[in-house]
């Protein structure tokens, strides 16, 4: 017997707007708790770290399953704070349709809307669920105008709400009353039978309207809304009907090659190390030996566990279609392909991490324990892009905001019983190129070695990272030579002139010679970075700081001093516009003036302002602005100590 395809749906949301408690009735409903969790109590299921417990706020995402009418459902909630927001980026690599859960009272804001841009660059069908329609101030016509202004003009409801706030009574399924509700005449602009039907007033039943719905759906032409107050359980059980009406199922292509991702590892206590794997294509049997493409080696399956609810199921099998936590895979790390990458997703941005963090051990304790510790955690998100620093014996992080720098902290301390001292928060600037120049190396003293590269560098468009491209003849330097160049290209362009990684650039290999005897394949591991060094020398370099998009909204009477200070930061803004009272402002700003303005509007404003903000992008910095970053290890524009560091034979 072929099961039911599995759905593969993620529900993602502001903080705030009742993501958590959604998904905690969603899997009571579904039998799959016996009593529903609160948040603020500390008790939600889909809140499985200690720390999310104890704060009430999710951190990682979490894999859960359930099943409604007979079909397989995995869950992934998604954690809301933009702090965390690399959780939400990998999560959409992984699902075949999403839930945006928008609050009734607070609206689409800021963080929503890149929600909702992120879902549309991952491709991906999906429903709008207005939660906390019970609550007071809830305006739902201002709400779907919003929807429809700052996300889709194709959001269509569903449903229709008696009475609102306190006054909310019932919900009532407009697709069983196609010819009061108008939904017949929307969806008849897509399909020539039901605009025949429509202008002739001919009925068509609720099953052919849900058919089509579906298919609009999937092909995201239609986003449905639906309404509901989750704490209440009210619109809960429609919302899980239309996951399995209108969302689509996972492919089944099981007879295919194995075609798989890393998008989440979890390390328990007891069963260890968890790596849990999308497939897209193929089947995978406990003692498979896998290959993993991105590192390129193979590794046994010991274990794989199906998910179901509470429970990890020994099931020693995971299909195309499916997610499972699989055991064995100790070099695997999230974001890797397993078998083929056709048909994996790419990577989706919701933004970047562009503070740092230098991170010691506290009083007494050893820097090789903060180390690995903050390895394991880099190792459960890699936006942490942790690094050691060996000149002064401490570590570094990246990190998005202020909150998850106190998780981390949180972690640290109840995980591993650390107490790491955190230093203030840098922003992360970047160079890039001021004009177009060569560089050159010709490394061949002191002996053995021999190895001669000459590169162009020049900008590229701003945003466009880094190009590289070889045209060097196979004849002066050998294929594998060029690609030793090519991939030590990235790593010496990670400290430029000024200490900042060198981005948006554009670098030709022009030229290049080995000998036959001399040459060593590590040779180009030394001479690429003193060759772009060089080059980097003859164009200089531009500071380049990151830019924040932002949105404030506040009382009018402190309107101009806001205005008055955004000037001040340098920022960029549109005419405000008004509403009750309220003015809202959206511009862009830099991070290195507004990374503590949140503080200082809910001061000015009485505890009455809010203040959203993502990453939008890099862009030159003025005169004087932003500072060189130490660098670390030697610079290879000191040819001799450089030569002598990478050979070891350096006396510090």
């Amino acid at each position: 017997m072929i099961p039911n395809p599995v759905r593969n749906i993620g529900i993602l949301a502001h903080v705030d707007a009742g993501k958590t408690t959604t998904t905690e009735h969603l899997l009571y409903l579904a039998g799959q708790l016996r009593k529903v969790g609160r948040v603020d109590d500390g008790t939600a299921f889909s809140d499985w770290m200690e720390v999310e417990r104890a704060r009430g706020i999710s951190v990682r995402m979490a894999a859960l399953s359930l099943t409604w009418q007979d079909t397989a459902i995995n869950l992934i909630d998604t954690p809301g704070h933009v702090d965390f927001s690399s959780e939400v980026e990998r999560s959409l690599r992984v699902l075949d349709g999403a839930i945006l859960v928008i609050s009734a009272v607070d609206g689409v804001d800021a963080h929503t809307e890149a929600l909702w841009h992120a879902i549309r660059q991952a491709e991906l069908p999906v429903l709008i669920y207005v939660n906390k329609i019970d609550r007071v101030g809830t305006d739902l016509d201002q709400v779907t105008r919003s929807i429809r202004t700052l996300l889709t003009q194709s959001a269509l409801p569903i449903q229709e709400v008696q009475g609102v706030g306190r006054e909310l009574s019932d919900i009532t399924d407009l697709l069983t009353e196609t010819r009061s509700s108008g939904i017949l005449e929307w969806l008849a602009d897509y399909d020539e039978e039901l605009l025949e039907k429509f202008l002739g007033q001919s009925p068509v039943s609720p099953d052919r309207i849900r058919q089509k719905l579906a298919e609009l759906v999937a092909s995201r032409q239609v986003v449905p809304i639906l309404y509901g107050a989750s704490l209440r359980a009210v619109g809960v059980r429609e919302l899980l009907d239309a996951v399995v009406q209108f969302l689509p199922a996972a492919s089944q292509a099981w007879n295919q090659a194995l075609s798989g991702l890393v998008f989440k590892i979890e390390r328990h206590p007891r069963s260890g190390r968890a790596v849990f794997v999308r497939l897209f294509s193929g089947e995978m049997r406990t003692r498979d030996l896998v290959l993993n493409h991105t590192r390129q080696l193979d590794e046994k399956v010991t274990q794989i566990r199906k998910l179901n609810g509470q429970q990890q199921i020994d099931t020693g099998l995971l299909r195309a279609g499916d997610v499972a936590a699989v055991y064995g895979l100790n070099q695997a790390r999230i974001g890797d392909v397993l078998g083929s990458p056709e048909g994996v997703r790419h990577p989706v941005s919701l933004g970047e991490a562009v503070l740092s963090v230098d991170v010691e051990p506290g009083l007494n304790e050893d820097p090789s324990r903060l180390a690995e510790a903050l390895q394991e955690l880099d190792d459960e998100d890699p936006a942490l892009a942790f690094e050691w620093v060996s000149e002064t014996r401490s570590c570094q992080v990246k990190v998005l905001g202020k909150v998850q720098l106190e998780i981390l902290a949180d972690l640290l301390q109840s995980r591993y019983g650390l107490h790491p001292e955190f230093g203030p928060a840098n922003v992360l600037y970047r160079e890039t190129p001021e004009k177009s120049g060569e560089g050159f190396v010709s490394y061949t003293m002191p002996k053995p070695c021999w190895a001669i590269l000459r590169f162009e560098i020049s900008p590229a468009e701003r945003g466009s990272g880094l190009t590289y491209r070889s045209q060097a003849h196979p004849d002066r330097l050998l294929p594998r030579y060029q690609k030793e160049v090519e991939r030590r290209v990235p790593d010496a362009l990670q400290q430029g002139l000024r200490g900042w990684p060198v981005t948006d650039v554009n670098v030709v290999l022009i030229d290049g010679e080995h000998h036959v005897w001399h040459t060593h394949p590590l040779d180009f591991v030394v001479a690429t970075p003193m060759a772009i060094m060089d080059g980097l020398t003859r164009t200089g370099t531009k500071l380049l700081e990151p830019i924040l998009t932002f949105r404030i909204s506040a009382p009018e009477e402190v309107g101009g001093r806001i205005m008055s200070d955004l000037i001040t930061m340098r920022a960029t803004f549109e005419s405000p516009w008004t509403n009750s009272g309220y003015f809202t402002l959206e511009g862009e700003i830099p991070l290195a003036t507004s990374m503590d303005y949140a503080v200082e509007l809910s001061r000015s404003s009485g505890g009455r302002g809010s203040w959203t903000s993502r990453f939008h992008e890099y862009r030159e910095a003025p005169p004087g602005v932003g500072q060189d970053r130490a660098r670390r290890g030697v610079d290879p524009r000191d040819r001799a100590r450089y030569i002598l560091s990478v050979r070891q034979a350096l006396k510090m």
